[in-house]
């Protein structure tokens, strides 16, 4: 369904990324924010799915700058290798790239943004910082209480799990407090990285019911 491209950031940097189009007429676009793992098989099969449900999805390659191409998978060792990508994370840099990909699609119609994991944490700050978006929503992203007093510019939504070994609840709280205009919600008994079903902290239950509350998110923001 998709194709790989190439995006042109503000600085000339020119980095990759995945697009996926619906087969009907756009309702909008979606920028799709990966997680550690690179724009691998699990965030094209969510632009996938974006595109299944009517908007372009575009995922820009937010590593390129460090490791052009880089893409993981989920056992042990890989997560060992790509937790050096976040060690000293440029969010200025991530961010410019994030714009790209947002300029990139906004001639489709209104744009959203959605990230996962590390990409919860940019989509939140894109929603506080760069130009372009209708609403944003983020899974599970362990930095936006370091960005939570920054206010997002459009609609946002937040995912997280219960049991999420590295963002504790009281962060969600913390969140939750300065943000009230956030849309939160909080899956018992779900850990990092619920949404993917290609890792071994997958709940079904709690991906099932944060889909379409994002979708729905969009179709009511994305007009």
């Amino acid at each position: 369904m998709g194709q790989d491209i190439k995006l042109t950031a503000s600085d000339g940097f020119k980095l990759g990324a995945y697009r996926a189009d619906p087969t009907t007429k756009p309702k909008g676009a979606i920028v799709v924010i990966q997680e550690i793992f690179g724009v691998n098989h699990h965030i094209r099969h969510v632009c996938d799915r974006i595109a299944a449900e009517g908007y372009v999805a575009v995922a820009p390659s937010i590593f390129d700058r460090v490791e052009p191409g880089f893409t993981s998978g989920y056992s042990p060792e890989e997560i060992a290798v790509a937790r050096k990508f976040v060690a000293n994370p440029d969010w200025p840099a991530m961010l410019r790239d994030t714009q790209a990909a947002i300029d990139a699609v906004k001639d489709v119609g209104p744009v959203g943004i959605i990230g996962f994991c590390l990409g919860g944490s940019v989509a939140y700050a894109a929603a506080t910082k760069l130009s372009g978006l209708k609403a944003a929503v983020g899974y599970y992203g362990g930095a936006i209480v370091r960005f939570a007093d920054d206010k997002p510019q459009v609609p946002a939504q937040l995912h997280f799990g219960e049991k999420d070994s590295g963002i504790p609840l009281g962060d969600v709280e913390t969140i939750r407090a300065k943000r009230p205009e956030v849309e939160i919600f909080v899956y018992p008994g779900a850990q990092h990285g619920f949404s993917c079903d290609e890792r071994p902290s997958f709940d079904k239950a709690s991906a099932d019911l944060a889909w379409p509350r994002a979708m729905g998110f969009f179709a009511q923001h994305l007009t």
